[in-house]
Formats: structure tokens, C-alpha cells, sequence
């Protein structure tokens, strides 16, 4: 078995997205690589068969599926094995970053603060993925500060999230009657498929989600004006002003990224730096609950 880190960079990008979409969608096909890394079907087709050699444990191929699953003895070789590498894939980090993460290319005197993952299955991301493409209810069992042993929900996802450190589902609850966000490592056990939606509860009709908000950010108007120009430099801003667009479930998770807590202003405007410019407008979206 060759060592990844004498494969060409190439080589490594394409043999980690195979374990990346095997791993958590339960499935790759060669039209995946092809689409991915522009190349035709046979090429794809031999890095699929190169991958197979040199991993001959890990990937089978189903014909029900056109395409190979992971075998029960699957294990990364190429990858982490992090929920991480794959949601990046599904558009968190829309550039040219994102099927190459972790390739380890490394650059001179920098170093990144590791942070913990939040342990998430990918039996559970599977499922949610194969629910959210097919339009199809999930029964779950889900663990919340209310019922931290878990609770029996039926579910139907429509998009999966990245916001403030942690990966959620957004996903229309029925037990609710409305759309919620679920954290992805508090579900238990894997979610079962309970048949088709019934209604429309898709991502289109979810008027939250398609309502896209902006949210204008100013230097603290407490701060010396010396203080408050370097600061609209530190953020880019434009005429002393960053205008933030996003969708209206994710505004306060944007708020907490950027350390801005719309219920509380800090006594000492050092600490708070920034404030929002367009509190009024933004009422129904930071609201408590």
C-alpha cells in the first residue's frame, strides 16, 4: 500500500474525495469524480480502480446503486474520518479549498488553534443527506436540554449547516409544526425513513430559510474616532459600515461568530468593538427562542 504522502497532490485530492463521499454518503461513482475534477469517465473509472488496489478492504461495488458502497471493514486511509471534510463539499467553503482540505501542503511559521469536533455518525449523515434529496420524513430519536435520553421526532431535512463551531439540519419538525435546527451529533441511533413528506416541507417552503436578511454592522459609537477607523479596517468595511447577507435562521449564529450578543451591550465598548447598525430591521430574527 503506497504512502499518501509520496502520492503527486493530484492523486491525494481524488483518492480523499472517494472516502469522503464513500464514507458518508455510501456511495461514489466515477461521474462524481468526473464532475468534481473535470476529467473524462474512463479516467475517473481508473482512479476509482488505483484507489481499489491500493485499499482493496475498503470500497464494493453495488450494482442496485451504479456505484461503490463501503464495506463493513471500511477504514480512511487518505482521510480523517471527519464529518468536517465532508459537509465542507456540500458548499460551507464554495472555492477551490474545499476538496483539497487536509492535503497538508503546509506553509511557513503559521500555526491554527485546534478546536474539538462534535462527535457526529456518518450512518446519521447518510440518512439525512439520501432524506433531504428524496423529499422523505425521518423518524429520529433526538437528544435536547429537555430530554437530554432523547426524544422520538419525525423529521424532514432539507439542508445541512455550518454555524457558530457546530453542524445542524434544518429540517421542518412535525411534532412542532414548523422548521427547527438539529444539531447533528445529538441525534441517537440512526434515523429510520418513515416514507414520503407528507405536504410540501421542503427547503422552498421554508420561508425563514428563502428570506434573506441584511445585516448592517458599525464600530462601537462609543469608541474614539481613531479607534473606531481602525476598527473599519480590521473588518473592510465601507464608509465606516459591513453589510452582512444571509438567511434569516442564520442571522444570530452570524452575530455570535462576529462575539456581537444583540441582547446585552458590554459596559466597556473595547470589549463589545462592533454594534449593530440595524437593530429595528433585524427584530424578528434575534429575538429570544
Amino acid at each position: 500500500m503506497p504512502d499518501h504522502v509520496t502520492l503527486p497532490w493530484d492523486t491525494l485530492a481524488r483518492y480523499r474525495l472517494i472516502e469522503i463521499l464513500a464514507f458518508w454518503e455510501g456511495r461514489v461513482a466515477a461521474s462524481q469524480l468526473g464532475a468534481a475534477f473535470g476529467i473524462g469517465r474512463q479516467q475517473a473509472q481508473k482512479v476509482l480502480r488505483r484507489y481499489r488496489e491500493a485499499v482493496p478492504d475498503n470500497l464494493a461495488y453495488d450494482e442496485s446503486r451504479r456505484g461503490f458502497r463501503p464495506k463493513a471493514a471500511f477504514r480512511p486511509r487518505f482521510t480523517r474520518g471527519r464529518v468536517e471534510e465532508y459537509l465542507q463539499l456540500l458548499g460551507a467553503h464554495r472555492d477551490l479549498d474545499s476538496p483539497f482540505a487536509g492535503l497538508g501542503l503546509g506553509a511557513a511559521d503559521t500555526e491554527s488553534l485546534p478546536l474539538p469536533s462534535r462527535a457526529v455518525d456518518p450512518g446519521v449523515v447518510r440518512e439525512l443527506v439520501k432524506s433531504a434529496r428524496a423529499g422523505r420524513r425521518l423518524e429520529v430519536t433526538y437528544a435536547s436540554f429537555t430530554s437530554p435520553g432523547g426524544e422520538e421526532r419525525i423529521l424532514v431535512p432539507h439542508t445541512l449547516v455550518f454555524a457558530a463551531g457546530r453542524w445542524h439540519v434544518r429540517a421542518y419538525c412535525e411534532k412542532h409544526r414548523d422548521y427547527r435546527d438539529f444539531v447533528l451529533s445529538r441525534f441517537r441511533g440512526l434515523p429510520e425513513d418513515n416514507g414520503p413528506m407528507l405536504g410540501a416541507h421542503g427547503g422552498e417552503e421554508d420561508e425563514a430559510w428563502q428570506t434573506r436578511v441584511a445585516v448592517s454592522l458599525i464600530p462601537d459609537r462609543r469608541l474614539p474616532p481613531e479607534e473606531r477607523e481602525m476598527l473599519a479596517r480590521d473588518y473592510g468595511m465601507r464608509d465606516g459600515e459591513l453589510t452582512l447577507h444571509c438567511r434569516g435562521p442564520l442571522v444570530l449564529y452570524a452575530l455570535r461568530e462576529l462575539g456581537v450578543n444583540p441582547h446585552h451591550v458590554e459596559a466597556e465598548p473595547r470589549a463589545q468593538q462592533i454594534e449593530i447598525a440595524n437593530r429595528e430591521a433585524l427584530t424578528p430574527w434575534i429575538r429570544w427562542g
